[in-house]
């Protein structure tokens, strides 16, 4: 399998300022990553759960720590499941989040 494309993992923290709102925080990491189509029986499943899984983001285990963000092509994804292929690598099945309009 080959890791042809970039991937922004994003991660989220809330501080706290002067006055005490919560402001949030992204952090960013690029990581190289494999692109799947979602499978048909993953697709329909998901669907009766209200989730409308879009793609699969195949990267090494190492790399990803949770992050429920992800970025690609310039369009944001949440993650909604994650599956751990092997010892080395995560598939990280994503939907697409609607624009702000």
């Amino acid at each position: 399998m080959t890791y042809d494309n970039e991937l922004v993992l994003i991660s989220q923290e809330f501080v706290e300022d002067e006055i005490g709102n919560q402001t949030p925080i992204e952090t960013r990491k690029t990581v190289l990553c494999n692109v799947k189509s979602v499978g048909r029986n993953e697709f329909y499943s998901a669907a009766t759960a209200g989730l409308r899984p879009s793609i699969v983001f195949v990267i090494h285990g190492y790399e990803y720590d949770g992050e429920q963000v992800v970025e690609f092509e310039g369009a944001r994804y949440n993650v909604i499941r994650t599956y751990s292929t092997d010892f080395e690598e995560v598939e990280l099945t994503c939907e697409r989040v609607a624009a702000d309009g």
